[in-house]
């Protein structure tokens, strides 16, 4: 029987992870965080392992975005479930938020999730930056910002006081009050080599977007493993992802991938104004945007979509990135038809 929290609801235990787990992601760029609340809940009602949670300042587009404050919706999200597990998918530990500040919120997510929080980092893009007056670097100095917050953010949830000085950020016996339960893992996304490395070395898990199984285990899985390794570490877990879109027609996708067409144009990663992105995605023809995301009309294609990070990738958890039209609908769907299927391939 897991323990029992103060309120009388079951804290669930920290426990082994099955061998391929599925997570649904609640993305801030569409929907506006009370909605985000009620497709968690609704997500772990249909049989959900664990919930992949976006971190933006600004969305994709400007005309149909949301941007709620990813770190209060993950505070009532804890509240509101009970067993799924919480991960940022990603958030950014290196210009708006000091690493140290990422570890206590860490730690204060997983105190109210009673064990369920795991932290996901990436290096970024502009977007989220360059509105609040940061400056966004070249990758080279991201990763090795990267590099310390990793290291800073591990230290503390570890419970160190921790003094560091480094060539970014310094910290001055700086200790977290309100520690985690337990260990919490840290995932950072790695869409190449470098980032996967990086990774490896550091923390305990990749997210990983997965459009060709074999290029995602050439530029992400086996660096990932050989710098593990060469570091005398386990190989790091895999968070595949991949995006879908739930729709009959080119017409559907297109009304339903409102909010994401933005996520696709040029220069995502250095353009600041959610304008600028949506006037060229735009720009671009239909069927050029549509064709970087996988259309999935019902229930078998979606098993179709998803099976290879199953069956090939063999990613450790499965992240259902996906919109629709009825987006509640797509969850029951997910839950009542593809999960089972997928879960029988294992």
């Amino acid at each position: 029987m897991p323990p029992v929290r103060e309120d009388g609801r079951h804290r669930p235990s920290r426990k082994a992870h099955p061998v391929t787990g599925f997570y649904y992601f609640c993305g801030h760029e569409q929907w506006q965080p009370e909605t985000l609340v009620r497709h968690a809940v609704l997500a772990e009602q249909v049989g959900f392992d664990g919930l992949l949670v976006s971190e933006h300042f600004h969305p994709w587009v400007d005309d149909h975005g949301s941007a709620g404050f990813a770190f209060s919706t993950m505070g009532a999200i804890a509240e509101a479930t009970e067993v799924v597990r919480i991960t940022t998918g990603v958030t950014t530990p290196l210009f708006r938020f000091h690493p140290a500040v990422v570890a206590q919120a860490a730690a204060t997510l997983d105190r109210l999730s009673g064990g369920r929080f795991d932290l996901g980092v990436g290096t970024g893009e502009n977007l989220n930056e360059g509105p609040l007056g940061y400056p966004f670097p070249p990758y080279a100095e991201r990763a090795a910002r990267m590099e310390e917050a990793l290291e800073i953010m591990r230290r503390l949830l570890d419970g160190e006081k921790l003094t560091f000085d480094g060539r970014y950020y310094t910290t001055d016996r700086a200790r977290l009050y309100s520690p985690p339960i337990g260990a919490v893992p840290i995932f950072m996304a790695a869409g190449g080599p470098k980032s996967a490395a990086l990774a490896a070395r550091r923390a305990e898990g990749i997210i990983t977007s997965v459009k060709v199984p074999a290029d995602t285990f050439a530029k992400v899985i086996e660096p990932a493993r050989a710098a593990a390794a060469e570091a005398g570490r386990p190989a790091p877990r895999i968070l595949a992802t991949r995006w879908s879109i739930h729709a009959a027609g080119e017409d559907e996708a297109w009304e339903a991938l409102r909010a994401w067409r933005g996520l696709r144009a040029p220069g995502r990663l250095e353009a600041v104004d959610p304008q600028d992105l949506r006037e060229r995605a735009d720009g671009l023809p239909r069927a050029e945007v549509l064709g970087s995301y996988t259309m999935v009309p019902g229930p078998g294609e979606m098993v179709d979509a998803y099976r290879e990070l199953v069956t090939d990738v063999h990613a450790d958890i499965v992240a259902f990135q996906i919109t629709s039209l009825d987006q509640e609908g797509t969850i029951r769907m997910l839950g009542e038809e593809v999960l089972p299927a997928l879960r029988s391939l294992g």
